[in-house]
This record gives C-alpha cells, structure tokens and sequence, in this order.
C-alpha cells in the first residue's frame, strides 16, 4: 500500500490486543518469525524516494502510516531511530501517522528539536479495552505532541473514553474489529458508545471495520473478508466528521504549504462505501484492480 511506511519490521507482544497479531499471522503463513526484529533495507528511505521524473513518491500532504508491522517505539529499534525522525525532519509537508502501545517511552525517544512537537506528527496510542486506555491515554495526554489520537483495533473490550476527551487534546478515534486466527469478537454496542462520546466532543470518529466476529443484538455475526467487514462498518452509519484537523506542512524551503497544493486523494466507485475511506490515501491507481 502506499500510505505506509515500515522502517523496520518485528515486534515484540506487548499485550491483550497482540495475542492475535496480524503481523505474526502473516509472516508465519511465509515461513517467517514475527519477533524477529530488523530494519528494512529498500522501504527504510520510502519517504525519500523519488520517480523518474524525480518527483517525490509519497506527495505533499499525504498522510503516512509508520511502522504497520511493528511499533516506531519498541525497544530494540532504538539504534534506528534517529535515522528515521530524520526522514520525518525532512519530509516537513507529508503527515507522519504514529501508533503505539509504548507511550512510557515515548518521551526519552523524541530528537533533541522536538520542542513542543512537530506539525507533521500526529501521535496515537492503542487501546484495545478500558484497562490499556486507561494505562496509556494519560501518558498521551502529557507527551508534547501538536495532533493526537486514539485506535481502538483491536476493538476486544469496552472503552469509554468521555473523561479523556474532555481535555481537548484527541482529535480523531479509530475502532476496528479482529481478524485472522483467533479473532474476538467486536461489540456494536461498544461501537455505538465511542461514536456517541466523540460527537458529544466533536471529535472524529472512524468505525473501519466490524472484524471477523461481530456482535449485535446480542447475535455473533461471522464476516469473512475485509472489504466486507469494512463495507458494513460504513453501512452502519457510526463514523462522524468532527473538528477537522489542520495540519500547517511546509516544503522543502520552509514556505507553507497550501491546501490547494496538497495530495488530493482518488476514490473508485467501490471505495465510496469503505469504512476506511475517511482516514485512507485513496487509490493509487497501481493498476492491479479493475477500473
């Protein structure tokens, strides 16, 4: 895909949400070892690439996942990470999409420049149920960062979040269900919960995918594949536009970067009815699917 951006790869389980990973799941279905940790040789410089035209891949204002198979905090990427808030440091005008479960690390990790945080970071934490939001959210709500988030996926518990949003500072909540091996089921009722204390704060609120085991009404459902469980994710109707996050990106000489001259993303006729279709890059026209 090409809004992610894995400068290395391997993690570590850290807690009830990682017992089920996907990373693990699908490198072993390679012949690989999840816990394997390493850094990547040709993705590590992604955001730097260039095309033949010697345009940049990634595109102003385009907003980037960082480390999908992995954790951009974890422990033993320590000696790598410099080297990739320098990429973050020089690609000013794209938004860098950070997710963790480490956020008691997070503070003696950040460069020497951080400041107050950068414009182009925007920092999430995970909280698969009340206990890791209520262990990690105050952590994010103290770190110096301009735009945060939080990403209920797995979504395996019910999580209130009201108090947190109370404070201002969360601009944007995700929530997806399990997949793979061993997936547990994800609530509607949760669901409905976390959309109605978002809109109470007009904060955003993504529901991305209902996972392989859904429950409503008190009836497990069994969704099998992705674009399904997305597609009734958006039929449901639970994601809600709030306060719209505003991102001040400026390219390479330092001059601002306007809206107008930003990544515009390209939606197919099937994407319109995808749960992810608020939070995603679009298509990238690659050419492997169908017009």
């Amino acid at each position: 895909m090409h809004d992610i951006w894995n400068p290395w790869h391997g993690c570590i389980r850290k807690s009830e949400g990682c017992d089920h990973c996907y990373m693990y799941f699908l490198d072993q279905m390679r012949g690989g070892d999840g816990s394997q940790i390493y850094r990547t040789k040709a993705g590590f410089n992604y955001p730097l690439q260039k095309d033949r035209s010697g345009q940049y891949k990634i595109k102003s204002g385009e907003m980037i996942r960082v480390c999908m198979t992995s954790d951009f905090f974890l422990k033993e990427a320590d000696p790598w990470r410099a080297d990739a808030w320098d990429i973050i440091r020089a690609r000013s005008d794209v938004i860098f999409f950070l997710l963790t479960k480490r956020p008691e690390r997070v503070a003696d990790c950040l460069p020497p420049d951080w400041g107050e945080g950068w414009e182009n970071v925007f920092f999430n934490v995970s909280a698969e149920n009340q206990k890791r939001a209520d262990e990690r959210i105050p952590i994010l709500l103290d770190l110096p960062f301009k735009h945060k988030g939080v990403m209920c996926a797995p979504f395996i518990g019910r999580v209130s979040l009201r108090k947190y949003l109370e404070a201002g500072q969360i601009e944007q909540v995700l929530c997806d269900g399990e997949n793979y091996d061993g997936a547990r089921p994800c609530n509607f009722d949760w669901v409905k919960l976390l959309r109605e204390e978002c809109e109470a704060h007009n904060v955003t609120f993504v529901f991305c995918g209902t996972g392989r085991r859904f429950i409503k009404d008190r009836k497990l459902y069994h969704i099998e594949g992705n674009a399904l469980q997305s597609r009734q994710a958006h039929l449901s109707g639970m994601s809600y536009q709030g306060k719209p996050m505003e991102f001040r990106l400026y390219d390479d000489f330092g001059y601002p970067v306007p809206p107008e001259k930003r990544y515009q993303p390209y939606f197919r006729e099937k994407c319109q009815t995808c749960g992810m279709k608020p939070v995603c890059n679009g298509c990238s026209n690659c050419g492997k699917c169908n017009p």
